[in-house]
């Protein structure tokens, strides 16, 4: 399990919110949540519950208890929900800050896509072809015991890095 880290999310100048990080993906409880959204206890836990009766999300994949030591020094354990928990919720919720959730999540979503994934996916294809090319030439020379000269080899690495 990843080390508990706190990170701080701050959605404009009057709301903070500290937010843990663990697993690879950021908790929250659901009265941050309530902060989040700036709505009812009752509106998220509704929230919360039709995302898993609707099957939208599985519970035990987002759902955890954390352990946390009060100032009494009890240790209680916290319900947290996963980032899958916190977005559905958000493009749920009706009120200023869903909204600003909503259009903030979208514009994520869209750089991701633009600028991640789809040119990560575009590389991997050429570079998956290329290492194929290189390996198919390899064992072409292996096969006929063709002794791998220098040339060729500086030759294969100019052709690899004049691709990047």
């Amino acid at each position: 399990m990843n080390e508990n880290k706190i990170a701080i999310y701050q959605s404009d100048a009057s709301a903070q919110l500290e937010v843990l990080l663990q697993n690879e993906t950021i908790w929250l409880t659901q009265a941050q949540m309530v902060m989040l959204f700036e709505r009812d206890q009752s509106v998220i836990s509704k929230h919360i519950r039709n995302i898993f009766k609707e099957g939208e999300l599985d519970k035990n994949s987002v759902y955890a208890k954390f352990a946390y030591t009060a100032t009494d020094g009890k240790t209680y354990e916290v319900e947290h929900y996963s980032l899958d928990v916190i977005i559905s919720v958000g493009y749920r919720v009706k009120s200023q800050k869903g909204t600003q959730f909503r259009i903030w999540a979208n514009k994520i979503l869209k750089e991701y896509l633009m600028k991640g994934y789809a040119v990560n996916e575009k590389i991997l294809k050429e570079k998956n072809a290329e290492l194929i090319t290189q390996l198919q030439a390899l064992s072409m020379l292996i096969i006929n015991e063709i002794p791998l000269t220098k040339e060729m080899a500086v030759d294969m690495m100019m052709k690899t890095i004049k691709n990047e």
